[in-house]
């Protein structure tokens, strides 16, 4: 499966880590908050935390942390097909094309019904025929399984194209609560999309192969979304940087060990949590998108792939998503 074009979109507006402090103790939901959890959250954000800034699809960051269930569900139906059709508009320019047969979309932080592909294929103005298919609920991993639906289907369709879009509105899924893990992830998401364009032309161009899965079960109750007040609240258990490290461990293609990982950027501990156990890693991608993006979740490997094909390294490349489930997935880009 030849990669196309590759294109990434987050909102206009970004607010660094020490805005999103200032914020939060002027908000109403931090003074709800026992005084153990306001100095975490003050010490997430104004310390080392290998972010520096974060977009969010709002005017004001001062509502954003106090939005009401109805709020964010709003939210994410007005932004989420916006930002989605964002970045496939421009996936779709940079490939010289103006349709394709098949869209693919996955996303966690809200839902829709009809899903987000109907509203995505109606702003691009795709035909009518075009094959629809949403991904939801596969957490931050969710970008590389739906890469593989999209193999899936170009296999059995010769001559068909491909459009795979991640798309999240972290901040409609924001909740603040005395739980250490919600108020981590208050302190990591952002917003963001990212498209690809797909096709099995004969013709140069990096091409995927190689898909690979583990899902971990007994780990699901450490990283996973539970409803509160009828809101998404992230449940984040401290252990989740070794699980997800373990999961990588075990899915990195052994016999080609010099390959760069292109990884999910889940966060800081995260990923050194990937370096201790595989050192010949630097990670330098997904560092640079979480230092300037945050964690936009199942978008977040996409941003990070497109730095690396900007790069003059033609070695292989092996992408790496993680998230709820406990779930990883893994593929090959030859560049």
């Amino acid at each position: 499966m030849r990669l196309a074009s590759l294109a990434t979109a987050v909102p206009e507006r970004s607010w660094s880590q020490t805005d999103c402090w200032t914020s939060l103790r002027g908000a109403s939901a931090l003074h709800h908050l026992k005084p153990r959890s306001q100095d975490l959250l003050e010490k997430v954000l104004l310390g080392n935390n290998g972010i520096e800034r974060r977009h969010f699809a709002t005017d004001s960051l001062e509502t954003i942390f106090t939005r009401s269930a109805q709020d964010l569900s709003e939210t994410y139906e007005q932004h989420a097909p916006a930002l989605g059709a964002q970045a496939a508009r421009e996936a779709l320019d940079r490939a010289g094309v103006n349709s394709v047969d098949a869209l693919f979309v996955c996303t966690c932080t809200g839902f829709l019904c009809p899903g987000l592909s109907s509203h995505i294929a109606e702003k691009l103005g795709l035909p009518a025929q075009t094959y629809l298919m949403d991904h939801t609920g596969a957490g931050c991993g969710a970008a590389v399984p739906t890469l593989r639906a999209a193999s899936s289907y170009l296999a059995a369709h010769p001559g068909h194209r491909a459009l795979v879009v991640a798309v999240e509105i972290c901040s409609a899924a924001f909740y603040a609560s005395d739980d250490p893990g919600v108020l981590i992830s208050l302190c990591l998401f952002g917003d963001g999309a990212a498209a690809v364009v797909l096709d099995n032309a004969d013709i140069s161009g990096p091409r995927f192969s190689h898909f690979n899965t583990v899902h971990l079960p007994e780990h699901r109750e450490k990283i996973r979304f539970v409803n509160r007040d009828g809101k998404l609240a992230n449940q984040l258990h401290r252990s989740v940087p070794e699980v997800a490290a373990e999961a990588v461990q075990s899915l990195f293609p052994a016999e080609a060990p010099a390959r760069r990982i292109i990884s999910h950027a889940g966060g800081r501990d995260v990923l050194q949590a990937i370096r201790a156990r595989l050192p010949d890693q630097s990670l330098a991608e997904a560092t640079e998108v979480l230092r300037t993006r945050g964690n936009m979740s199942s978008p977040s490997v996409f941003h990070a792939l497109e730095i690396a094909l900007k790069s003059d390294c033609d070695a292989p490349l092996w992408l790496v998503s993680f998230g709820a489930g406990f779930s990883c997935h893994g593929c090959r880009l030859d560049k």
